[in-house]
C-alpha cells in the first residue's frame, strides 16, 4: 500500500525524503492550481529546509525559556511580597509589645 502522506499525517518526517518546495511559474492563461506551472527548482532549497527545521526545533527551547524566565520573575515578586507581608506582621507585633510594656510600667508607677 503506497499511498501519498497528508498534512496531518506525513509520509515521512525526514526533510531530505520530502519533495523540495515548489517555486510557482504560472502562465496567465493556465487556472489556478494548476498542475503543469508547477517547477521545482532545486537551489539552496536544503539550506532553507534545514534552517527552518533548526528553527522549528530551537521554538521549543526559547518558548520554555522564556516561560522559565517569567516563572522565576513571578516567584522572586512573591517571595519578595511575602517577605514584606512579615516585616509588617512582625512590626505591629513589636508595636503591640511596646504599647503593653509602656502600660506595665505606667501601672508600676501609678501604684
Amino acid at each position: 500500500m503506497n499511498t501519498a502522506g497528508t498534512i496531518d499525517r506525513p509520509q515521512t518526517h525526514d526533510p531530505m525524503k520530502q519533495a523540495p518546495m515548489s517555486l510557482r511559474i504560472q502562465a496567465p492563461s493556465e487556472p489556478n492550481g494548476s498542475a503543469a506551472s508547477t517547477d521545482f527548482s532545486h537551489t539552496g532549497v536544503n539550506d532553507s529546509r534545514q534552517n527552518r527545521t533548526r528553527e522549528m526545533q530551537l521554538q521549543p527551547e526559547a518558548l520554555a525559556r522564556a516561560h522559565m524566565h517569567e516563572r522565576l520573575r513571578e516567584a522572586d515578586s512573591e517571595r519578595e511580597a511575602f517577605r514584606l507581608i512579615s516585616a509588617r506582621r512582625m512590626q505591629r507585633r513589636a508595636e503591640r509589645a511596646s504599647l503593653r510594656a509602656r502600660r506595665a510600667l505606667a501601672m508600676a508607677v501609678m501604684h
